[in-house]
């Protein structure tokens, strides 16, 4: 089904994840601080990765930039209080997803279930019969691959970060709602704080691109709707 790493320093916490991710069957790496997690991920192929902001040796913001150095797979990081800096944080650094705790058990599974689900659909481990390559105004999108290449240089996307370009690209010239975009790329219809999460990845998507919201070359904001890939 999956291996999923944990990383809590909270005993009781980290055991309550492994028990639900057991019980849907998936293979639980559990550490509580982040030294030991580190090198779990040199060794391991790891499908997902939970991680705690708050750790007694290595924060959880810079384990999911170490991960993002060399690694696609989804993070889904866990703040204690719910704090929109924390959260912003996160996703600029690479992380897919943020759950603020206390949680509810079901509605993490939840989460990485969608996470998964979206991973797999846009970074396929085997070719499908659909169509797997975008090309236009200099961007090549490579869904295969996980290839992003602008201008003939590649660009180094986190698996949202593609997966939003990909929708955008997919259905350009046609305005995209951010709850359209949070629907297609996260799995889930609709949770508080939708908008923040995608502007926050479309920004970071944008400066990785050398993109300006004021002048966009390829990401549009259509105020109050969405936004647009014109090409």
């Amino acid at each position: 089904m999956g291996k999923i790493l944990v990383v809590d320093d909270e005993q009781s916490i980290a055991d309550l994840i492994e028990v639900y991710l057991k019980s849907e069957n998936y293979n639980v790496l559990k550490f509580y601080n982040g030294h030991d997690a580190l090198q779990c991920i040199e060794k391991e192929n790891i499908d997902l990765a939970i991680l705690d902001v708050m750790l007694p040796d290595v924060n959880g913001f810079s384990i999911c930039q170490q991960i993002r150095e060399k690694h696609n797979f989804p993070i889904i990081m866990l703040t204690a209080k719910d704090e929109e800096i924390d959260k912003i944080t996160g996703l600029t650094l690479g992380a897919d997803d943020y759950i603020t705790k206390p949680f509810r058990p079901l509605e993490m599974v939840a989460r990485v279930k969608a996470q998964l689900r979206r991973f797999t659909k846009y970074n396929p481990a085997e070719p499908s019969q659909e169509e797997n390559s975008i090309v236009f105004s200099g961007l090549v999108l490579n869904k295969d691959k996980h290839e992003c290449i602008l201008n003939e240089k590649p660009l180094s996307l986190t698996p949202t970060e593609f997966s939003i370009l990909w929708v955008l690209a997919s259905n350009r010239g046609r305005v995209v709602s951010s709850e359209e975009l949070f629907h297609e790329v996260w799995g889930d219809k609709y949770f508080t704080n939708c908008n923040n999460t995608v502007m926050v990845h479309i920004r970071h998507l944008r400066g990785k691109m050398h993109d300006s919201a004021e002048r966009p070359q390829y990401i549009k904001t259509v105020w109050g709707v969405g936004y647009k890939i014109e090409g």
